[in-house]
């Protein structure tokens, strides 16, 4: 993930700041450049206890121009109300497949102040604009927001590596599997003397319709097998 940096244009808050350093961290993003913060606003956010490495290797610059110097793909992210939009709009659901389409190179995420956003100059300066779609009536996202639902959706390329991935799913007993467990329960209920007014052939129906609508594991089902051998042990 290291072809992307995240630029934030005159942030004015600094736990805004703080969130989008964590918000990076999480999605594998590493390169953060602010451009002419606010100084004691810039000061706090650097300062602050706990700060984040990518916080504290942030780079400041004095000009959007300066940031994006290195930068092959630029994004001003906006909302569209209110906005004359020249360059092609890009929503973030398509962002990775727009993405794909580019040559290697660097990629810069462009941000506004949580007060007024990107200006007009700021949105003409980058290649393309990033829309996050919102409801008609609440068009504006905070800035963190914004940074971290922009984060997630790069964390959905395929060559994303997260820290932790989904486990196999368990699987599932086979039709023999769960006939011995069958004829454990059933030895249960006869020993039990619970629903013994239902033959055995009964009793063993009943329990392969509830087997079918639990979609237990093979480990699940070998408890319960075990379960039921052990009740059935100690009832005389």
């Amino acid at each position: 993930m290291s072809a992307f940096c995240v630029v934030l244009v005159r942030p004015r808050d600094p736990n805004n700041i703080g969130a989008c350093a964590r918000a990076m961290g999480n999605f594998g993003l590493a390169d953060l450049r602010v451009v002419d913060p606010y100084p004691p606003v810039w000061r706090e956010a650097v300062s602050a206890v706990g700060v984040s490495d990518i916080l504290s290797q942030a780079q400041k610059y004095d000009t959007l121009d300066q940031a994006l110097a290195d930068v092959h793909f630029s994004l001003a992210a906006t909302a569209l109300k209110n906005r004359e939009i020249k360059q092609e709009i890009i929503p973030l659901p398509r962002l990775n497949e727009r993405l794909a389409q580019n040559p290697a190179g660097r990629t810069a995420l462009v941000f506004g102040n949580e007060k007024s956003g990107l200006s007009n100059a700021d949105i003409e300066r980058c290649a393309a604009v990033l829309n996050i779609p919102t409801a008609a009536k609440q068009p504006s996202i905070n800035l963190a927001q914004a940074v971290i639902l922009t984060c997630y959706e790069l964390s959905r390329r395929p060559d994303f590596a997260a820290l932790r991935s989904p486990g196999k799913a368990p699987q599932a007993p086979t039709d023999a599997q769960k006939e011995i467990f069958i004829a454990a329960a059933d030895g249960l209920f006869e020993k039990s003397g619970f629903k013994t007014d239902f033959s055995p052939a009964q009793r063993k129906n009943l329990l392969r319709h509830m087997l079918a609508r639990q979609g237990l594991s093979r480990e699940q089902l070998f408890f319960l097998k075990k379960w039921a051998e052990k009740l059935a042990e100690k009832l005389p």
